[in-house]
């Protein structure tokens, strides 16, 4: 698991630059020099170069003449810092925060930690924070990265609750990222507002989607699940609202014990009312956050549950709405199940068990979270052949 977050950030010396600050990172000492105002010099050894004028420098180890102003000690675990990759700089807290890393397929921003729900399972357990400085980063940080970048999710918390904010992220994506594809995860409900649905389909993002969470056919289930009243209405609407503004909608569903019973039900629910949605993704659990303390309520071996996935996938198949399974592995899968099955979990945090060792399909296997070790299927065989 990289580890993404550090407060073990030492200033060297003279520091000029604001207490809070987004840079993009190069290894590079010879770097184009007018362009060198929005760049950390990355410095690996100690016998590396150090080139002049940039706008700070990142030392992993302690250098040994005095060092140019700007300059930071940090942790040997942020070494895999790359070329491209950009970080926030906070000396409030003396903390370093990647925000983005050019080379990984699974770059997701976090746009706030505020959220109108409160699921049992959330893993970003939601705060009443004034946090709108995200927002500011993530503007900040769009024109810096690579117009190579394949996807970009942006996370909450909730991120309609950005309003107009969020609107003016998209915007921006489209205008520096044109070829890249974004994926927002929202709970759906702001979206009950027709107007506020058409705002985001205005921009007019040519590879948007908004995934968009459904827990049962049952509002009280579904409500019950996200700890908010009139929830399955709200995001039902708002499925409505986004679709007819023609912006791509993806449904969500975490299974665990409190959703797997009515998976079957739920899928044909979608079959008959929402079948014009773009994409159905079937989810395994992620232990952390809330899901820690409601385990026992939730957890459920989902070798345990594959008769009632099994129906759910024919059914939404057979009707050809597209239907993936995410977070799942291959050895606790049905096998007619194998081909909806997509390695999805961020390679930031997706580990193998010893379990795995051996294992002859782990290259095609979905993996686990890092959290998986304080609970896992007790069914997870290496493949031999």
């Amino acid at each position: 698991m990289l580890k993404l977050s550090s407060s073990c950030v030492l200033p060297l010396g003279e520091i000029t630059e604001p207490m809070r600050i987004v840079r993009r990172i190069t290894e590079n000492p010879d770097f184009v020099l007018p362009l060198r105002s929005n760049e950390y010099l990355l410095i690996r050894k100690q016998t590396d170069k150090i080139g002049p004028g940039f706008a700070g420098y990142l030392f992993l180890e302690k250098p040994i003449d005095n060092p140019p102003a700007n300059s930071y000690l940090i942790e040997r675990d942020l070494s895999y810092l790359r070329e491209g990759d950009i970080i926030r700089m906070d000396r409030r807290r003396n903390s370093l925060r990647t925000l983005y890393r050019k080379n990984s397929f699974h770059n997701s921003l976090l746009t706030t930690e505020r959220c109108n729900n409160f699921c049992l399972m959330c893993s970003q357990p939601p705060k009443d924070v004034d946090d709108s400085d995200l927002a500011e980063d993530i503007l900040t940080s769009i024109p810096l990265m690579s117009r190579e970048t394949r996807a970009i999710g942006l996370t909450g918390g909730e991120p309609t609750l950005l309003g107009l904010k969020l609107t003016e992220i998209i915007f921006s994506l489209k205008s520096h990222l044109p070829s890249t594809a974004v994926h927002v995860l929202s709970n759906g409900r702001r979206f009950k507002d027709i107007d506020y649905a058409k705002s985001i389909a205005a921009v007019r993002h040519p590879d948007l989607m908004i995934g968009i969470p459904i827990y049962s056919d049952i509002p009280s289930i579904h409500n019950y699940i996200v700890q908010g009243d009139g929830a399955f209405d709200d995001t039902i609407r708002g499925i409505l609202n986004l679709k007819s503004a023609g912006v791509q909608v993806e449904i969500r569903v975490v299974l665990h014990k409190l959703t797997y019973e009515r998976l079957p039900d739920l899928a044909r629910f979608i079959r008959r009312n929402l079948t014009f949605c773009d994409h159905v993704a079937l989810m395994g659990l992620e232990i952390t956050g809330f899901t820690k303390f409601n385990l026992e309520e939730l957890w459920i071996d989902p070798k345990d549950y594959q008769k009632y996935l099994r129906d759910a996938v024919e059914t939404l198949h057979h009707a050809k709405i597209a239907v993936s399974i995410y977070n799942h592995q291959l050895c606790v899968l049905d096998p007619t199940l194998f081909e909806f099955s997509r390695k999805s979990i961020s390679d930031w945090k997706n580990e193998y068990m010893p379990e795995c060792d051996g294992c002859k399909r782990r290259a095609d296997c979905g993996g686990f979270f890092s959290t998986s070790k304080i609970r896992r299927s007790t069914h997870i065989t290496a493949f031999q052949d």
